[in-house]
């Protein structure tokens, strides 16, 4: 199955609040962004997500973009680019 970029990003971000069992809000505050934001990316009305904004997002979860990028869903094979 393949997903667009925003759409990887949304689930992305949905797994590490799961697997760091922290809350979108957490989130937004450990990344300086808007808890709205976060939300609109996760519900995906977002329609271009800038790198700053994945910049700071994996800044939020204390890791670097590469770690929040080394996930399947950024593959090629499994992007709709």
């Amino acid at each position: 199955m393949t997903n667009n970029v925003n759409r990887a990003v949304a689930l992305r971000i949905t797994q590490l609040l799961k697997e760091k069992n922290i809350t979108q809000y957490r989130l937004a505050i450990n990344s300086g962004l808007n808890h709205s934001t976060i939300k609109n990316i996760i519900n995906e009305t977002v329609k271009d997500n800038m790198l700053s904004t994945v910049i700071l997002i994996a800044d939020g979860f204390g890791m670097t973009v590469s770690q929040f990028l080394d996930s399947p869903l950024f593959l090629e094979e499994n992007l709709n680019i």
